[in-house]
């Protein structure tokens, strides 16, 4: 039971001092009893997380702290968005009498059932008419995607390769699952996140989370040491579900931190990269707006992971490029990008970076190779299948099959192309497409009236277009699922409240709370 007190103090130490480091910035975004309230809660799941012998202990301490906190805050996304990570996702089966499992529990669904659903019912009953109102296009796309993932069953990759058949309690678990993991997700962060402040309380809180992950991805990187991979020998049994590896890129160490993967690491703290620009404007230092970069962009490096890298980029001169004075916002992300490399050549990092490029014939080189192979058997079995895709394909590429044991389909657009066909993902585009539509065009109306409010528009923006870029090269699992629908339904929001805004005098103010929904 105590086996990981080693693991929980640096932890502990590492997120007290970011913590400290960040509640005066934190404050011009957020309450104080809210970010007191939130930086409570993670610090009692993460002690409980490291000092339960098995996940259940964690579990039943959880549920009420996260019902009564939720309730308790003003801005519940945002105490979602804060807690998204505190520990990784490892799921164990609920056991049922009489059927063989009912459906595996993580954090992501303890967040949701006491969190974001009490969240989703008190909205539906709540008389506010800033929030939007009524089904949407996106959650016509979103729902209609939905049908699509329930009515096609995937048999799991088995490796005894049994292939399992549907039946109606599978059917009804996965629409039950599907609400649960996702539309609840878009529904409860596009509706609650009703006003401006809300929506930069939300991001503040997630850039908080994502700074305490990337000082740990550093930490990890520099004494080869996982700290989070102690929770999974505990808490798994025979129902664990994601392997946690030491993943080495030279002789150097992926950091994944609480993340579970370094892909979803890297992911995580691009995006957060992106979020931070747009509202960095608030803090008081610049001091302060540095140190969230440089951490933010030491911790990208410690994952070693070329996609969210490129993400990461492209984030940036996106952002860069949007609104006014464009050609100078260009000239500068291009200086920072050039001082950035000259560091970073002159640094130690310089030959493991080296290695982790993706030159030809270099170390990692097989990794295109296999992306090759991989993206012609996709295509072959896609232009068999268009429509509706083919549900046994994994059945089919055997070949594929890697070292760990699995068929990678490091490709989330392939992923949802091969099973659920041309249908899928046009729906899936279609839902993403629609918020990144709505984002663009109302901050771009909003540049002239509103520059502020323009920015966090901007940010939102970029931000999807390097989700969709690094979704080309990763898997469509972990918290990379999650914040590409958070991510979906801030864009719903700030689209509605920059609509909202037009219509109502401006007033500038960073005393304003976020709509406190009870």
């Amino acid at each position: 039971m105590f086996g990981h007190v080693k693991e929980l103090i640096v932890i502990l130490v590492i997120a007290g001092a970011v913590f400290g480091f960040a509640k005066p910035v934190a404050l011009r975004f957020t309450a104080e009893r809210d970010f007191v309230r939130r930086r409570n809660v993670w610090f009692a799941l993460t002690v409980t997380a490291f000092l339960s012998p098995t996940f259940w202990p964690f579990a039943f301490i959880a549920m009420p702290l996260l019902l009564w906190a939720g309730r308790k805050d003003n801005n519940p996304a945002a105490l979602y968005l804060l807690l998204l990570q505190v520990i990784p996702y490892i799921s164990i089966q609920i056991p049922v009498i009489g059927i063989n499992k009912l459906f595996g529990l993580d954090n992501y669904r303890l967040l949701s059932f006491f969190v974001l659903i009490p969240l989703a019912w008190r909205i539906r009953h709540a008389k506010n008419p800033a929030r939007i109102l009524g089904l949407q296009t996106m959650d016509v796309f979103l729902l209609m995607y939905g049908v699509v993932q329930v009515a096609l069953f995937i048999p799991p990759d088995l490796p005894n390769h049994v292939i399992l058949h549907d039946s109606p309690t599978n059917l009804l678990r996965r629409a039950v699952l599907f609400f649960v993991d996702i539309y609840f997700l878009y529904f409860a962060v596009s509706r609650s996140c009703a006003n401006r402040e809300s929506i930069v309380d939300a991001e503040a809180a997630f850039c908080v989370s994502s700074i305490i992950m990337a000082v740990l991805a550093v930490f990890e990187t520099l004494r080869h040491w996982l700290l989070y991979a102690a929770l999974a020998p505990d808490w798994s049994g025979n129902d664990f579900s994601v392997p946690f590896t030491y993943l080495a890129r030279g002789n150097m160490l992926r950091a994944e931190a609480s993340a579970g993967h370094p892909l979803a690491l890297g992911f995580l703290l691009a995006i957060a990269l992106g979020l931070w620009i747009s509202i960095q404007s608030r803090a008081r230092t610049r001091r302060s707006r540095v140190l969230v970069v440089v951490a933010l962009i030491f911790g990208l490096l410690a994952t070693y992971s070329r996609g969210p890298w490129l993400g990461a980029i492209f984030i940036f001169i996106a952002f860069s490029a949007l609104g006014s004075s464009r050609f100078s916002r260009l000239l500068k992300a291009g200086s920072v990008i050039i001082l950035l490399a000259g560091v970073i050549s002159m640094s130690p990092l310089r030959a493991q970076l080296i290695k982790a490029l993706p030159l030809p014939g270099g170390p990692v080189d097989t990794d295109f190779t296999y992306r090759q192979r991989l993206l012609d058997q996709s295509l072959q079995l896609i232009e068999a299948r268009p429509l509706f895709g083919d549900q046994s394909a994994l059945s089919k590429m055997q070949n594929l099959r890697q070292g760990q044991g699995i068929i990678d389909v490091v490709n989330s657009y392939i992923d949802i192309a091969l099973f659920h066909g041309l249908v899928g993902l046009a729906l899936f585009l279609g839902f993403i497409l629609t918020a990144l539509n709505r984002a663009y065009r109302a901050a771009k109306a909003m540049i002239h009236t509103d520059a502020e409010l323009a920015l966090l528009g901007f940010g939102l923006v970029a931000c999807i277009l390097g989700a969709l870029l690094m979704m080309a090269d990763i898997s469509f699992i972990l918290g990379i699922e999650k914040m590409f629908y958070v991510l979906a339904a801030l864009a719903a929001a700030y689209a509605h409240c920059a609509r909202e805004s037009s219509r109502r005098p401006l007033v500038h103010s960073h005393s304003d709370r976020p709509t406190e929904i009870r």
